[in-house]
């Protein structure tokens, strides 16, 4: 399957995802920084300090890490024609992934802001 799932659109989650893993489908996630949006509407807040425990050095880490992490998703797949964010997308894929309790405390803080 392929669909958008994000930090904000996050509908998947309550049944696509679930149905995705309980029957072994792949599943990649498109436009996960909703075309830009998720920059343009968070990159003006600094990343929580506890961003490294997850080892988010940027925002383009955050968003994919929390989209990969996620037990159902496969792959992402950003969009972009920047060397520096393909660097940076590539670089999410490294170091330690959120568990569950870090998931809902990434969710918790993009919704304070």
């Amino acid at each position: 399957m392929q669909f958008t799932y994000n930090m904000l659109d996050r509908e998947a989650e309550k049944t696509l995802l679930p149905l995705a893993k309980d029957s072994g489908i792949a599943v990649i996630i498109n436009r996960p920084f909703q075309r830009g949006g998720l920059f343009d509407q968070f990159e003006k807040h600094p990343l929580p300090v506890w961003a490294k425990e997850i080892d988010s050095a940027n925002w383009a880490q955050f968003f994919l890490k929390f989209i990969i992490s996620h037990p159902a998703v496969t792959s992402a797949i950003p969009a972009t024609s920047q060397i520096e964010h393909l660097r940076q997308n590539i670089a999410a894929g490294y170091g330690r992934l959120p568990d569950e309790p870090m998931r809902k405390k990434m969710i918790a803080y993009i919704k304070g802001l």
